[in-house]
C-alpha cells in the first residue's frame, strides 16, 4: 500500500517530467491520429449532440480542439501547468488544471469523458476512487472512453513516469467495480498483430452496480 507520501511524490515527479518535455512532447504528438478513439466516444453517447465532453488529461490540447471543431462544448483537466497552458492556447476551450489525485469535479455535468492515454498514471490503489469521482461527473448513461497502454498487471516507474500496466480482466474488474458497463473494446493501432497493439481502448457506460474492490492487484 503506497503512503501518501509516495503517492504525493508520484504525481510530482510526473508531472515534472511532463512539464520538463512539453514542447517536445507536442511536437511527438501533434500528428497522432486518434480520430478512431474520438469517433467510439461519439458513437455511444446518447442524445443529440452537441454533448459536453470532459478531456481528462488533455495534455497539449489536440483532442481538445478536435471535439470543439466537431462542435461539442469541451472542457479540458490537465495536472500538468505547462500543458494546461498550452492546451488553452491551442484550442481557446476552458481546462482545469487538477492532478488526478485532487479532482474536484461538478456531479453529473458531462455527456463524456475522454481519458486517453491518461488512466494508466493512476496507482491501482486509487483507481476505484478515481474511476468513481469520473462516474459521478457523467449524467446518468454518460460515456467513459479509456485507453491506455496494456500489460500483465504490473505496477511501478518506468523511467521518469509512474504507470499501472493492466491486461482486458483487470481493467474490466476496475471498471465493473466502479459502475460501468463495457460497450466495446479494441487493440491499437489497428491492422496490426497483437503484440505490435501496445493500446487497450474501449468505451463504457455509466449504469452497473457498484461493487467492492477485492482484488490482490488493486493492493499493490
Amino acid at each position: 500500500m503506497l503512503k501518501s507520501r509516495q503517492l504525493a511524490n508520484i504525481t510530482r515527479d510526473t508531472l515534472e517530467h511532463y512539464d520538463e518535455r512539453a514542447d517536445e512532447f507536442q511536437r511527438r504528438t501533434r500528428d497522432h491520429d486518434v480520430s478512431q478513439n474520438i469517433a467510439e466516444l461519439l458513437r455511444h453517447i446518447e442524445g443529440r449532440p452537441p454533448f459536453t465532453i470532459l478531456d481528462f488529461g488533455c495534455g497539449p490540447g489536440r483532442d481538445l480542439k478536435a471535439f470543439a471543431a466537431l462542435g461539442h462544448v469541451a472542457v479540458g483537466l490537465e495536472g500538468s501547468p505547462r500543458f494546461a497552458a498550452m492546451a488553452r492556447k491551442q484550442s481557446g476551450c476552458e481546462v482545469w488544471e487538477q492532478d488526478f489525485l485532487r479532482l474536484e469535479l461538478p456531479p453529473a455535468r458531462f455527456d463524456g469523458v475522454f481519458a486517453n492515454a491518461a488512466l494508466f498514471h493512476v496507482p491501482c490503489q486509487e483507481l476505484p476512487r478515481v474511476l468513481a469521482q469520473l462516474r459521478a461527473t457523467l449524467k446518468p448513461r454518460g460515456v467513459l472512453f479509456s485507453s491506455n497502454p496494456h500489460g500483465s498487471n504490473e505496477e511501478g516507474w518506468n523511467r521518469e513516469r509512474y504507470g499501472a500496466y493492466h491486461d482486458l480482466e483487470a481493467w474490466r474488474g476496475y471498471l465493473s467495480a466502479a459502475g460501468f458497463d463495457e460497450l466495446s473494446h479494441y487493440y491499437r493501432p489497428s491492422g496490426l498483430p497483437r503484440e505490435q497493439q501496445p493500446w487497450l481502448a474501449g468505451a463504457w457506460r455509466s449504469g452497473g452496480t457498484i461493487e467492492p474492490m477485492s482484488w490482490p492487484w488493486s493492493r499493490r
